[in-house]
């Protein structure tokens, strides 16, 4: 069953954070375009390019799977985050900014996720069972 994901929050928060990486990663030395610049722009992309893929597929099965990647990039954006602000390509206040758009979209795609899986009554992914151990705890 095919959905519409303009439809979707977590869509655009993806794409619009998207966008944000491109505008800040212009001020990238040239020296990174084929190295952070290009994996933090690719794996921004990631995001709402795999909602948008798991959308089209048949089963909530098949769509958990591609919200799982869109999920996996995010993680990969934030150590790229990580590095750019450690390497002083991005000043701290844009960090902060990047990590707190971020942290809003994780939120909610691991949310819109767990509610899938619990539509679809597979097992979680184990990933997301200790994460979400973990904020129990806390």
């Amino acid at each position: 069953m095919a959905r519409n994901y303009h439809n979707l929050q977590i869509y655009h928060l993806a794409y619009s954070f998207a966008l944000t990486i491109y505008e800040i990663t212009k001020d990238f030395p040239k020296s990174e375009e084929q190295n952070i610049t290009s994996q933090i722009r690719r794996a921004s992309v990631s995001i709402p390019l795999n909602i948008a893929e798991g959308s089209a597929k048949a089963s909530a099965r098949e769509f958990a799977y591609f919200l799982n990647i869109s999920y996996a990039s995010a993680k990969e954006v934030e150590v790229l985050l990580d590095l750019s602000r450690d390497l002083k390509y991005i000043k701290k206040e844009e960090y902060d900014s990047l990590t707190s758009k971020l942290d809003e979209l994780n939120a909610k795609l691991f949310l819109f996720l767990r509610n899938m899986e619990a539509r679809i009554g597979q097992k979680k992914f184990q990933f997301f069972q200790k994460f979400e151990e973990r904020i129990n705890r806390e």
